[in-house]
């Protein structure tokens, strides 16, 4: 599903506008970004948790040309389903009809 389709979507189940799912989405991404880079850990209930991590710098080989280089360290972020929605997926979405 891309950007479009989802807020389209979204709308429609909400029964909001385009404008406001827009903006819902474009703030939630704006704050989880903030909290990702500060560490935090995001979580939603029913949804699944949000942690960020960093990662330490590191040496690692060139696949072309053998040579060594130096990884700088980074910060990543990772996503673990909550047991509720990783039932809806297993069922094919079938669940409360929420």
């Amino acid at each position: 599903m891309d950007n479009k389709t989802l807020i389209d979507t979204l709308s429609k189940k909400l029964g909001i506008t385009r404008g406001d799912v827009e903006s819902l989405i474009s703030g939630m991404t704006r704050v989880m970004g903030e909290c990702g880079s500060e560490l935090d850990t995001i979580n939603i209930t029913g949804f699944g948790s949000f942690e960020s991590k960093k990662r330490m710098e590191r040496v690692a080989l060139h696949p072309a040309s053998g040579k060594r280089l130096m990884i700088p360290p980074k910060i990543v972020m990772t996503f673990k389903p909550s047991a509720p929605l990783k039932q809806k997926v297993r069922k094919g979405g079938a669940g409360d009809g929420k």
